[in-house]
């Protein structure tokens, strides 16, 4: 079964296709449930009216960034049962249990969206057989202070944005130290300076 990819406990960063929408998300698996937490956004929203929801991996670092980024992408769908899906992505499809918390840190407060997925189906996909790189983890990391970035600027925080700015600038060192030259690091590195300049 495709969930016994995933080790328990280990946080793996997914796409999450709800609806209209699709955005990457960490999921940690225990038992036979994938469990994840949305901070506000589209597809918070679309669990909350309609709680299905596909689970699928990737190993295009790109394409998680872009998303997360709201960059643009294009995508095939499939779908049945009023569930949706990336085309040729191996996944999981089902009902999403989840509840609303109030969430305090270091960027702020807001609402977060605790969910389950609990699998009903699987999705058939291939991946090609592409070898982790360490530059691909490093710019995964920089669109994550990126977007973490965003909320501290937006909730003033400026500590936080100072650190998370030099966050986004290391993590372009390394990205480049390790091989990496894709334009999307350099564009995130520009938003980065137009975000917190």
């Amino acid at each position: 079964m495709l969930l016994e990819l995933f080790r328990e406990g280990q946080v793996y960063e997914v796409l999450l296709v709800t609806r209209s929408n699709v955005t990457p998300v960490g999921v940690v698996r225990r038992g036979e449930r994938l469990f994840f937490k949305l901070f506000g956004g589209r597809s918070a929203g679309e669990i909350k009216s309609l709680p299905k929801a596909s689970i699928q991996i990737t190993n295009d670092v790109e394409l998680l960034v872009k998303l997360a980024l709201n960059f643009d992408v294009k995508l095939q769908f499939e779908g049945r049962g009023g569930y949706r899906w990336v085309k040729n992505l191996p996944g999981v499809y089902g009902t999403v249990e989840f509840r609303e918390e109030h969430h305090e840190d270091k960027l702020g407060s807001t609402t977060v969206l605790k969910c389950v997925l609990i699998p009903e189906g699987e999705i058939e996909g291939k991946l090609s057989p592409r070898p982790v790189s360490r530059a691909d983890n490093y710019l995964l990391e920089m669109a994550v202070n990126l977007t973490r970035l965003l909320v501290a600027v937006r909730n003033g925080r400026r500590e936080a944005a100072e650190r998370l700015y030099r966050e986004v600038i290391r993590d372009h060192e390394m990205y480049k130290k390790f091989g990496g030259g894709s334009e999307i690091a350099r564009e995130m590195l520009k938003l980065a300076g137009d975000i917190f300049g």
